[in-house]
């Protein structure tokens, strides 16, 4: 039987085969729903989602070097034919340049962490508040294995269900967050926190490509009514595990408005912009609880942390923000 290759099997290829831009989060551009351009005599592909007036991008052009330009400059037309405007999210620093020569602004918008696992160990006084949580958790009656999605399937979506209960009934997060069953869960793995046989948490992992392979902390819930330390206690059974099989890197993956700073910024940057997101990082826990996110990751002393980008067609724009959020179904 013939298999009937999709455009999402050529974005698969595509960041496996083009990892040059280093994007950790580069698997998402295989999620369900996702648009992609793609020319018959180019290799690579753009991801995007369209969103009212916008193309809101992810990435940018999973390519060559040399077939970048062409395939920015057909989502350019592309965006034109449709009377849209493009902004992209999650630009990595070796994108940025493209969309510069392009006439974007381009603007820091967070960042994202990566944690070196042959040199890493939880043992020493800066990880004892950490181990002390996992220990709590684990005397919970906590037992934690990699297991298959199948037979967990329903018992993740009651828990996903209770998990957006507990946050104010708040709609499922996509397109920049991970996803789990579809044509490539066989390339992810998931380890599950039980107790008996009720499922009290979760962490799906997905892969890294580039120049720092490994896996990235992607999906994870827990129950509301959970000890503390089940997350942590998941993670630490996964990076043991991953630590075995001689993976290079556990990425932490994006926080938005995070790790912020002037250096990071490109040439022409807009300063207002930068002002706006230093504010959300301060201020903005009611629209996305960065801090939060933040702290979970920063448990883990980070080796590595990524500036990652916004680019906006016809400057930055506050509407363009907010579509992006639409896109992911935050509002």
């Amino acid at each position: 039987m013939t298999e009937t290759i999709t455009r999402s099997d050529i974005a698969l290829e595509a960041i496996q085969r083009y990892p040059d831009a280093d994007n950790p989060s580069s698997f998402l551009a295989v999620n369900e729903g996702n648009g992609h351009l793609h020319l018959p005599d180019t290799p690579g592909v753009i991801v995007y989602r369209p969103t009212g007036r916008y193309l809101v991008q992810f990435g940018g052009p999973f390519a060559p070097r040399e077939a970048r330009p062409r395939l920015l400059r057909a989502f350019l037309d592309l965006a034109a034919e449709q009377d849209r405007e493009i902004v992209a999210i999650q630009l990595q620093g070796a994108d940025t340049a493209e969309y510069l020569d392009a006439g974007f602004t381009v603007n820091q918008i967070g960042a994202s962490y990566a944690l070196r696992l042959d040199t890493f160990s939880l043992r020493g006084t800066a990880f004892m508040r950490l181990r002390n949580k996992i220990a709590r958790a684990r005397r919970s009656g906590l037992t934690i294995s990699e297991v298959p999605l199948g037979p967990w399937h329903a018992a993740m979506s009651d828990l996903d269900a209770a998990w957006l209960g507990s946050k104010g009934g708040a709609k499922p997060l996509e397109f920049l967050v991970g996803e789990y069953g579809g044509r490539y869960q066989h390339l992810r793995r998931l380890f599950a926190g039980v107790n008996g046989d009720r499922l009290i948490g979760y962490i799906s992992y997905s892969p890294v490509y580039g120049s720092r392979p490994g896996w990235m902390h992607d999906l994870s819930r827990r129950r509301p009514d959970s000890t503390p330390g089940v997350m942590e206690a998941i993670n630490k059974v996964a990076i043991e595990t991953f630590q075995a099989e001689g993976t290079q890197w556990l990425h932490f993956g994006y926080t938005p408005f995070s790790g912020l700073s002037t250096g990071h910024e490109p040439p022409g940057h807009s300063r207002a912009f930068h002002w706006f997101m230093e504010e959300l990082w301060s201020n903005g826990g009611h629209i996305y609880p960065a801090q939060t996110q933040y702290a979970y990751k920063e448990k883990w002393k980070q080796d590595v942390i990524l500036p990652e980008y916004i680019a906006f067609q016809h400057g930055a724009s506050i509407p363009a923000l907010v579509h992006v959020f639409r896109a992911c179904n935050a509002v």
